[in-house]
Order: structure tokens, then C-alpha cells, then sequence
């Protein structure tokens, strides 16, 4: 029923307050009054070791990439709360949507070392063929959209993919990350105004993680963080600590029983921040403190889980020595596999972007060849794949 009033009365949204959602500090220990979600102790356990792995994977292929040995990487670093506790409430089948700095989930449902390090290094183990980035990955068999540059634009993507999950009645839903510097971005509003319209199971997950590379959010939006524009598309919304990866996972299961029972949107703010520099092209010192990012480290999310497994006596310190030892050698050891394979044949970048290879394709495609074949020794990997003597300028054939 439409409220009428008889003298103007503006409204500034300052009349509401979103809560934080948390249950354990940083000591490792429940709030008064909080509740510990129902967790079994192998499920927690697997958490924190998808958590633990992801730290690790991190410092070692940044460590990689300032050695030379990689072009490009990103960090999950301070994050990883927000990223494993979200899948780990997901069932195996719902889709994920990532953005870019979301490998926790993968990790979390399987994705190998193997398979990090094969698209790392765009080798001929790599599912995209080596025709992304680093950190692009994909998986078909573990739901997890391969994940593309342009910023924001799996937004609108998974609000249609969660549709098609609404037609097909499988139970299933589709959760889509992104930072709240995404959420600027005007795929964020038409996805989620299409998802309330329509009335599908999505969940928009945003890391509010507090810069926009080097833009803080002071400086992105002036209201109350990314949670109350779900009310501009009438959508369930919660806002979250980010770092406290039980209250994540609590959050993400009750919001998954909404959009997949009720076939409604949901909006989860996590609240968290980037401990690493927004990538490997980065340095954060220009924009932000030390004194600040040490205020959060106090907040570490890796370190909270730890504390609280060991207070119920569901991990130890030795079993924390071993598994670091034991992650740290197996990513060395397969990230030496990984940059020694072949990279993908040339004929890879044609041969399934269409159903027949059309003419226009195949004509540039020799034209690349040629091109290689006259600046071998500028393509060493595609005059290889060319079988080109790289010095010389000639084919196996002796051609110029």
C-alpha cells in the first residue's frame, strides 16, 4: 500500500544501518551469542587446507613471477576467507563465476597443482590452449566459468546462466564473484535488475576489499559500501566479514537455500582487504600505508581458521609444518614440470573456433606462419612449433 505524506520529506538512505554478519574474532574464538555453523571436522579440515593452499600457491608463482620465469600473476591473499567459504557452501554442480583473484575456489574443489600451473604457463597441458593470460582458468568438470579480462562482464552472464538453471529445475545456482570496484561498473545494475525482474537463482558475491586497484572506496561511492543498492532491486542482501570464513560460509549456505528454493537473487557484501598488491604490476606503497595494512594483518583470515581448529583439537602445529612443507615442495616441483612442456602447436589457435576452419581463418593463419618464418628468431616457440631452425631464418626445408 502506498504511504502518502503532506510535506516533502527527502530521504538519504542514512536512515539504515547494514549490520556486519561475524562469529569468530581474530583470536580464533565465537562471539557472545554466536553460533558455530554446522561443520563436520573433515569438511573444516578441508577448508583450511584449500585456505593454506592457496596462501602458499600465492607467495610461490608471485616469487616466480619477479624471477622472470612468468609474464603476470595475482594474488588471493587476505582474501582467501571470503573465496573457500563461499564454495564450500556451494553443492559441486552450482556454477562459479569468477573474476580473477578467486583461485581458493578451484583449489577448494579439486582443480590440481598440475592444472594451476598448465594454464600458468600456457603449456600444451594448458585447457585454454595458452591463448589467455595467466590466472585465467577454467574448469568444465568443476563448474568454474573460464574467467576473461574485461572487468564485470560475467556479471550479467551468470544472472543468464542462473536462468537457464530456473528453466531447467535442476536445484541448481550460479554464484558470481567480483570486487566492489566491479560493482561501478553498469553490467553490475543491469545483472542484478534482470535477476530480481526475472526472478532467478544468482548469488553476487562482492569482495569489498576496500580499492579499486589504487582507488579506495572513499573515492568509489558515496554511500554505505556495495549492500544497499540491493534494495534499489527489492533483492535479499547480507553484509559479511569477509575474513571470518565460518560467517561466510553461514551467509553463502542461507543464501543458496533462498535462491534455490525460492528462485530469488541474493547480494553478499564481504567486507575484507587485499594483504597483497592488486597484482604483480602493482605496488600498493603508493597508495596505501604500511601502519594500514599491518591493522589487517592482525585480521588474517588464514590465521583465524587456524586458531579455531586448534582450539577444538581439529589440527595441530605438527600436522601445520608438514602440510606447509608438503605444499610448498609439490608446487616447486610441478611448477618445474609445467615451464620444461612444450607450448601448444600453432595450428591449436584455429582448429576449434569454429565447427570447419573458414577461409578467411585459414588465411590469416598462413599469413602468420610466413611472418614467423621470416622472424624465427622473434617467435622461438612458434618457430618451433613450425619445426624452424631458430638462428637461422630457414624451415627444415632450407626455405627463407
Amino acid at each position: 500500500m502506498t504511504k502518502y505524506v503532506h510535506q516533502p520529506d527527502f530521504m538519504t538512505g542514512d536512515e539504515l544501518s547494514i549490520p556486519t554478519f561475524s562469529l569468530l574474532d581474530p583470536e580464533g574464538d565465537l562471539y557472545p551469542g554466536a553460533e558455530e555453523p554446522a561443520l563436520e571436522r573433515d569438511h573444516a579440515r578441508r577448508i583450511y587446507q584449500a585456505m593454506l593452499a592457496t596462501r602458499i600457491l600465492d607467495e610461490r608463482m608471485l616469487a616466480a613471477q619477479r624471477q622472470g620465469r612468468l609474464s603476470f600473476y595475482m594474488q588471493c591473499t587476505g582474501e582467501e576467507a571470503a573465496v573457500v567459504g563461499t564454495a564450500a557452501a556451494l553443492k559441486d554442480a552450482d556454477m562459479i563465476m569468477a573474476q580473477y583473484r578467486e583461485q581458493g575456489a578451484l583449489m577448494y574443489r579439486g582443480f590440481s597443482i598440475d592444472e594451476f600451473m598448465n594454464q600458468l604457463f600456457g603449456n600444451d597441458l594448458d585447457y585454454g590452449k595458452g591463448r589467455q593470460m595467466p590466472i585465467h582458468y577454467g574448469s568444465r568438470k568443476l563448474h568454474y566459468m573460464t574467467i576473461s579480462s574485461p572487468l564485470a562482464t560475467q556479471i550479467p552472464q551468470a544472472t543468464g546462466y542462473a536462468y537457464g538453471q530456473k528453466l531447467a529445475g535442476n536445484g541448481h545456482c550460479t554464484l558470481t564473484f567480483f570486487g566492489e570496484g566491479a560493482a561501478s561498473e553498469g553490467d553490475f545494475h543491469a545483472a542484478l535488475n534482470m535477476a530480481s525482474v526475472h526472478q532467478v537463482p544468482v548469488i553476487f558475491f562482492c569482495r569489498n576489499n576496500g580499492y579499486a586497484i589504487s582507488t579506495p572506496a572513499v573515492e568509489q561511492f558515496a554511500a554505505d559500501g556495495i549492500a544497499p543498492r540491493a534494495f534499489g532491486y527489492h533483492m535479499h542482501v547480507i553484509r559479511v566479514d569477509g575474513n571470518d570464513v565460518l560467517a561466510v560460509y553461514e551467509a553463502t549456505r542461507q543464501a543458496r537455500k533462498i535462491a534455490v528454493e525460492r528462485n530469488q537473487p541474493v547480494l553478499i557484501e564481504a567486507m575484507s582487504y587485499r594483504l597483497a598488491a592488486h597484482s604483480s604490476s602493482d605496488d600498493p606503497s603508493g597508495y596505501r600505508s604500511k601502519d594500514e595494512e599491518e591493522l589487517w594483518r592482525a585480521k588474517d583470515p588464514v590465521l583465524r581458521l587456524h586458531k579455531w581448529l586448534l582450539k577444538k583439537q581439529w589440527w595441530s602445529e605438527e600436522e601445520e609444518t608438514a602440510q606447509q612443507e608438503t605444499l610448498r615442495r609439490e608446487v616447486l616441483e610441478t611448477m618445474k614440470r609445467a615451464e620444461k612442456r612444450s607450448s601448444p602447436p600453432l595450428e591449436s589457435l584455429i582448429s576449434d573456433v569454429y565447427a570447419d576452419i573458414t577461409p578467411e581463418l585459414q588465411r590469416q593463419f598462413d599469413q602468420l606462419k610466413r611472418h614467423i618464418r621470416r622472424y624465427p628468431d622473434a617467435y622461438p616457440r612458434g618457430a618451433k612449433s613450425l619445426d624452424l631452425d631458430v638462428g637461422s631464418g630457414t624451415d627444415s626445408q632450407g626455405e627463407a
